[in-house]
Parts: C-alpha cells; structure tokens; sequence
C-alpha cells in the first residue's frame, strides 16, 4: 500500500517506521530540512521536502496514487486542509488525522475526515484506566446511531456485586458480550455472576449510559 504521510515529527517518524517494517510504501512529507535530514539518515530516501499543504507538493509526491493519507503535523488547521485536499482533489480514499485539540473533532468529522486521532484523549481515557473510580470509559461512540462501547470495572462498593447478569435491571438496548476477570476473557451468560473487579465491554445507547454505571458503580440516582 502506498502511503503518504505528512508531517515528520516523532508522530510521522515512528508511524512511518512501523509501516516499513509491514512492508508498505511510505513517503512523508517535510517541511523543516533538519528532521528530512533526520529521517532521510535513519530510514533511508522515503521523505520529500515540502509544504505538505501545497497542492503542488501533493501532486509531485503521487498523491493521486496514495491509498491513504495520513497527517499528523501540530496544527489542527494543516491537517485538515491536508486531507480534505488528498480526498476532494486528489481521490485519496481513505484518510486520517491527528487531532491536537479535541474540540476540534467534530468538525473534522463534519468535514469528512474518515478517521481522527486525538493524543489528549487516548491519555485522558488511559489516566481513566489507571485511577479507580465509578465512571465509564469510553472505547468507541458510534455517533449515527447513538450506540457507545463501554469500559466498566465493578468496584467493592458496587450494587452488582454477587448478582447474576439476569437479575440486574440493564435496560433492553445495553448488552454485555464480554467480560475481563483475572486477565482472562469470559463470555457472560445469564447466570454469570459478577465479582469485584471484573472488567465489563458494554454496548450500549447513549441515553442508558447513565442507568448502566448506577447498576455497576452505585452511581446516586
């Protein structure tokens, strides 16, 4: 696959690193000589020197041929100019940004950005992990349809504790197909019964988000 990059940072510089070693075609984008310097010494002639906004730029590094496009500079604006261009002039099919500020992400989605990849929030959801509290963690929101993926550990304090999967009062539209308990995956049934620290994927709407961590957290109604 032929893969363009744009953006030479420690972001683009491991990125591209990895992608080699799968064997894909990589070209990245630079436009500061020190770090093509940089990546041009340790990975060999895979970087182009460059405005990675300027269309000219795009069409000389074979942008039109790119499977996909991916752009990870600091600022918000140059990637999504970055791949709104690789789409709508290009044909690029699939693109991803990388996304500084959070806020931001919606408008990038709106704009037709296929995926986005936000550094504060994949912190902020491993800080979540790591720090024992009631709340859910967010693995995926699947906006169209207002259904999210969801993390929930079951505290000591929690009302589900002992109680089999039937017997607590999930709302229809929130399943639990998956459960982590001791480091081991376990498929729940009916009749599963919950322990204290058992890790639970949930499916669920977003309007039942709220139902679902009182049953698991003993969140206060």
């Amino acid at each position: 696959m032929y893969i363009i990059i744009v953006g030479g940072g420690k972001v683009g510089y491991y990125l591209a690193k990895s992608l080699l070693r799968d064997e894909h075609e990589i070209l990245i984008i630079e436009r500061d000589k020190r770090k093509c310097d940089i990546i041009s010494a340790e990975l060999g002639g895979i970087v182009m020197r460059g405005d990675g906004t300027d269309s000219i730029v795009m069409e000389e590094a074979g942008m039109s041929r790119a499977e996909l496009a991916i752009a990870v500079t600091g600022d918000d604006e140059d990637n999504l100019m970055i791949c709104q261009m690789a789409k709508k002039k290009f044909g690029v099919k699939r693109t991803i940004a990388r996304i500084n500020n959070p806020k931001n992400e919606h408008i990038f989605k709106l704009l037709g950005i296929d995926h986005t990849v936000s550094v504060t929030d994949l912190i902020l959801a491993q800080i979540t992990r790591e720090i024992p509290a009631h709340s859910l963690v967010h693995l995926l929101t699947l906006k169209d349809v207002g259904m999210s993926f969801v993390e929930a550990k079951v505290p000591e304090s929690s009302p589900a504790v002992g109680k089999r999967l039937r017997d607590l009062a999930v709302p229809e539209d929130c399943v639990i197909p998956f459960i982590i308990r001791n480091g081991k995956g376990i498929v729940p049934k009916g009749d599963t019964v919950l322990m204290i620290d058992d890790e639970l994927v949930a499916v669920t709407s977003v309007q039942q988000e709220d139902v679902l961590e009182r049953l698991l957290g003993g969140k206060p109604s």
